[in-house]
């Protein structure tokens, strides 16, 4: 299945997904996020300290009166320096610097609501720092055509009773933000990515790849935005 087929369908189709975060556009607002070089605020003392990479977080929120932040979505960023999680095998190689999905961010235990009916495909506690932390994995089936969104630094709840073949409901609450001792040790939010072809992959998809594989990786996840609808609130 090609990137446009899907892109279609799911543009076809956006007025029938649930929000994936709830938000009342009459009132809530979004902070656009930037963690591109940049964005000279976020130094490496911050963000190798994840309570203070928090508040700068918190404090951004709470300066714009939003609700959350978001971002992200084909980014080439800096921030992923701090983590041995994103460089390469050996020294001389590339690093993979290319964000592959939409980051929300926001109060942890924000609930996670399901865009639209899905089986959970895989889960995982991807346990290091600066990966995704808890994971959960959908798939869906949509005139026919399947592809999965990953939901990544969740809580630990959010895995703790799943069992692969559960199925989930359009606007079930099947998860929520993590804390940072349960997300990949990052501000609490969400990482939520299409992907169309997921491989061999189970409870776990990268989400960063290097920059000079982006147009593989980004036909492979399209925009995110299709599904959740927010950029055009900002």
């Amino acid at each position: 299945m090609t990137s446009a087929l899907l892109i279609s369908i799911l543009t076809k189709n956006q007025q029938h997904f649930h929000p994936v975060v709830s938000f009342d556009a009459a009132k809530d607002k979004l902070l656009p996020l930037n963690f591109t070089s940049q964005n000279t605020e976020l130094t490496n003392n911050i963000l190798s300290d994840t309570k203070k990479f928090s508040l700068w977080v918190n404090e951004k929120l709470a300066a714009a009166a939003a609700r959350y932040g978001i971002g992200g979505y084909g980014e080439h960023r800096t921030v992923y320096s701090i983590s041995r999680v994103f460089d390469a095998d050996k020294e001389a190689e590339e690093p993979r610097r290319l964000h592959l999905g939409t980051d929300i961010w926001g109060k942890p235990h924000t609930s996670v609501m399901a865009p639209l009916d899905g089986i959970v495909h895989s889960f995982a506690f991807n346990n290091q720092f600066g990966d995704y932390g808890a994971t959960i994995i959908l798939s869906h089936l949509l005139e026919g055509i399947s592809f999965y969104t990953l939901f990544g630094h969740l809580s630990l709840n959010s895995i703790k009773n799943l069992q692969e073949g559960d199925r989930v409901e359009k606007g079930d609450v099947f998860a929520e933000f993590g804390i940072q001792s349960e997300n990949g040790s990052w501000p609490p939010h969400l990482h939520f990515q299409i992907i169309i072809d997921i491989g061999d992959w189970s409870g776990d998809y990268p989400g960063v790849c290097k920059f000079s594989e982006k147009e593989k990786w980004l036909n492979n996840c399209p925009d995110p935005d299709i599904i959740l609808q927010l950029n055009k609130l900002l």
